[in-house]
């Protein structure tokens, strides 16, 4: 049944506002769970937050996650943060645009606390990166994400000599080690040493592919492709890359809902169910790729009837409060029983995030798509 409430809201950013809002009710900046950390749970909310800001130009976004930063960073640009996981970066994207605006060093000494990371990282035989130090040898689609973004906005803004370089090296690592050639989906993780117990032992894959981690991936995707010059050659391998995916995740998008399973291919099992923060993720990675001229609007149809079906399991509370559900809780690597098994939980930050960055792509594919 749709509500009163979802009848009111007639365009994605309203959505978007109504996510951001309830979460702004609900949490002091300072209070964001995990409560006084810098991580990425808050990092992936109000980036989306901030982008929000940048589109509608409401300041109360705009203090809302400065206060967050200010809570964490002091005069000086010091902050505790974990220094052995990529994890750690993400939050890093909002010290942009708070320099920007404000022109105070201690977000520029923030940030290069930051990049100053990427050499201290343990690396398989090839160089990539451990997803963290408890984690070794292993690489995780989500570090692409997590530090790779960083990196490449830190580039830009400051300097920083190969800085694009080190991501794209990074992601044709992951790519040759992940990406299934018959589906275009990646495996969540692979091990070059393959003694994790879900390791494949002849490819050291992770056997499954869980969707946020592929979410993660297609927002990297995009990214690169935004930071990378437009006469650069890699980009037909990148954006070839890219499609290919989309065209696993099509081939897989539930045909009654146009949403996705938490296990992307096996929608078929009884006990799978439609993860809302991959799909939101999905909805993401296809209007931006359609939106910045990547691909062609093949794929148009699809991404409108997913997130039709993404705001029709969007619900409201009595005193009229956005609630996300069906977001898998953070989680490592495993086996389908691990990742179907995961706690399911509402208004989680990186699920909440990820509906707001789809709702502005969403946006500037269709505007008044309701």
């Amino acid at each position: 049944m749709i509500s009163v409430k979802h009848q009111t809201l007639t365009s994605p950013l309203q959505w978007a506002e109504e996510a951001c809002k309830s979460l702004m009710k609900t949490y002091k900046p300072d209070q964001l769970p995990p409560a006084n950390r810098w991580h990425y749970h808050q990092g992936v909310f109000l980036v989306s937050m901030q982008e929000l800001y940048e589109q509608i130009g409401d300041e109360a976004y705009y203090e809302y996650s400065k206060a967050y930063v200010d809570h964490l960073v002091d005069e000086e640009g010091n902050f505790l943060f974990n220094r052995s996981e990529l994890d750690a970066i993400q939050a890093g994207l909002l010290l942009f645009s708070l320099h920007r605006r404000t022109g105070d060093t201690r977000y520029k000494k923030a940030a290069d606390k930051l990049i100053s990371m990427f050499p201290t990282f343990n690396t398989t035989k090839e160089g990539g990166f451990w997803h963290k130090d408890r984690y070794p040898y292993q690489m995780w689609l989500d570090g692409l994400y997590m530090g790779g973004v960083f990196a490449m906005n830190y580039e830009r803004e400051f300097g920083g000599e190969g800085l694009l370089e080190m991501v794209l090296y990074q992601e044709k690592l992951m790519r040759k080690y992940t990406q299934d050639t018959e589906t275009g989906l990646f495996y969540h993780a692979w091990d070059e040493s393959k003694k994790q117990r879900w390791a494949d032992p002849e490819t050291g894959r992770a056997p499954e592919f869980w969707g946020r981690a592929i979410g993660w991936y297609g927002i990297t995707f995009n990214e690169i492709l935004h930071f990378l010059p437009e006469n650069d050659p890699r980009r037909t391998e990148l954006i070839e890359s890219l499609e290919f995916l989309i065209e696993g995740l099509i081939r897989f998008q539930d045909d009654e809902t146009g949403l996705w399973h938490q296990v992307v291919d096996k929608g078929e099992q009884p006990d799978n169910w439609l993860e809302t923060s991959c799909s939101s993720l999905f909805i993401y990675t296809i209007a931006r790729a359609m939106n910045d001229g990547h691909i062609g609007h093949q794929y148009r149809n699809h991404v409108i009837k997913a997130f039709r079906g993404l705001l029709r399991k969007m619900k409201f509370t009595e005193d009229g409060r956005f609630v996300m559900p069906d977001i898998c809780i953070g989680t490592g690597v495993g086996d389908y029983k691990h990742y179907i098994e995961r706690e399911k939980c509402q208004n989680d930050l990186h699920g909440v995030g990820s509906f707001v960055l789809a709702c502005i792509q969403m946006q500037r594919l269709l505007p008044n798509l309701i």
